[in-house]
C-alpha cells in the first residue's frame, strides 16, 4: 500500500516528439547529480515520465512538448 501511495503523489511529465531524434535525460538526486536514463524520441512519439526519489530533474534535447500539471510548455523553442 506504501509504494501505491508514493506513487501517486509523484508528479508525471507528459512529452511528445516534435522532430525526430529528441533526446529525453534523466537526471539524478543526491549529494553526486548524475544521467541515469536516457531515451530517444520521434516525431509524434511519446513519452510519460515521473518524477521518483531517485528522479529529480528530466533534460530535453530537441524540440518537444511538455505537459506537466501547471500547463504545457514547449521544449526547443528559442523564437
Amino acid at each position: 500500500m506504501e509504494m501505491e501511495e508514493n506513487m501517486i503523489n509523484n508528479s508525471y511529465v507528459c512529452i511528445k516528439a516534435l522532430e525526430k531524434g529528441v533526446n529525453i535525460i534523466g537526471v539524478t538526486r543526491g549529494e553526486s547529480t548524475r544521467i541515469h536514463h536516457t531515451e530517444k524520441l520521434d516525431a509524434g512519439e511519446i513519452l510519460v515520465a515521473q518524477f521518483t526519489e531517485n528522479t529529480s530533474a528530466i533534460k530535453i534535447r530537441g524540440k518537444a512538448e511538455v505537459y506537466t500539471q501547471f500547463g504545457k510548455i514547449i521544449a526547443g523553442d528559442i523564437g
